[in-house]
């Protein structure tokens, strides 16, 4: 694929997360009071806008970018040499309940690396982007990762997924806090990631997250300068994988804090 070809499809990526993110914005303003919930899982929120979202996003793909694959959390799809990798709602908990705290995200991946990143923030209008060897950026402004380099001046985001047992979350937390990280959880693993990436923490941690939730956020923090581990692995894409995405001096502590 040219360069030109592929910055095509970045800036088609950045408009789609737009109006993707109008229409998840529009949805969540106009909402019931009383919210109807359900659920895939324990603790895996599903809304009629996620469903919605996704057809909208893989519409204008298809659109664009006829050869290329789509998979999508919702719909799945299939996995081709050119692949759109999309999360309609990263957050769907957070979205939900009512809680503005959640994101579009979508990752182009060519012969099995991601090449272009895009997370998008609807209620902030916080448009993180990246392509491979471009940098990232917000809203059009280089990013880079912090400076820290001691693990007890950090702040470390570590999510959980019901998919791991709960005793080896603890088990990290407990590490963490032991080094003397400051450490926090929110609903987005995509938005954590790229909180990384802008510093507003120096670390997000996930014993498993699935690939839409992380492809295009995990390319953001290391075109900011960020560490991260091999994470879109070939069985990533439709088993997961652990993520770390930090400050390069963090890694190590990191790593270890991690095998629980």
């Amino acid at each position: 694929m040219t360069d030109v070809q592929l910055h095509l499809r970045f800036l088609a990526a950045c408009a789609i997360a737009r109006e993707a993110g109008y229409l998840v914005r529009t949805r969540f303003q106009a909402r019931d009071e009383v919210l109807k919930l359900a659920f895939k899982g324990p603790q895996d929120y599903l809304t009629e806008t996620d469903g919605e979202v996704e057809q909208l996003i893989s519409a204008r793909l298809a659109e664009s970018f006829p050869d290329d694959s789509f998979f999508g959390e919702e719909g799945g799809g299939t996995f081709g040499q050119k692949l759109w990798i999309v999360d309609p709602i990263d957050g769907t908990a957070d979205f939900a309940r009512g809680v503005p705290y959640f994101c579009v995200s979508i990752a182009f991946v060519q012969q099995g690396r991601t090449e272009i990143g895009v997370v998008y923030d609807p209620m902030l209008d916080e448009l993180f982007a990246a392509q491979r060897g471009e940098g990232a950026t917000l809203n059009g402004l280089a990013l880079r990762v912090s400076q820290v380099e001691d693990i007890r001046q950090s702040v470390v985001e570590l999510g959980w997924s019901a998919r791991v047992p709960y005793d080896r979350y603890a088990k990290v937390a407990e590490r963490l806090n032991g080094l003397g990280a400051g450490v926090k959880r929110r609903g987005s693993g995509a938005l954590g990631l790229v909180y990384v990436a802008m510093g507003r923490q120096d670390a997000y941690c996930e014993l498993h997250i699935n690939a839409w939730d992380a492809a295009a956020a995990v390319l953001v923090v290391e075109e900011a300068g960020g560490w991260t581990n091999d994470f879109l692995t070939e069985e990533c894409f439709t088993k997961g994988n652990r993520v770390i995405a930090c400050t390069p001096h963090l890694r190590a502590v990191l790593e270890s804090a991690m095998d629980a």
